[in-house]
């Protein structure tokens, strides 16, 4: 592609980087007992399950609204 990227791979690429940001883990670094899983399907898991807030890094305390 000579080095020219789409709109798409770049926002994909920031996605990825808020999800490291806000799960305070690497998406090359991700461990899950799973090891198919990465922390992109693992969001999304806990997404369809209802249950986003559980990937948030716990140092981030209580400083987000959660609504």
């Amino acid at each position: 592609m000579d080095g020219l990227f789409s709109i798409k791979s770049d926002i994909f690429s920031f996605g990825v980087l808020l999800l490291e940001i806000i799960s305070g883990q690497k998406n090359t670094g991700f461990y899950h007992k799973d090891p198919s899983m990465n922390s992109i399907k693992h969001a999304w898991e806990l997404w369809k399950d209802g249950k986003p807030l559980e990937l948030v890094d716990p140092s981030m305390g209580t400083s987000f609204p959660e609504q």
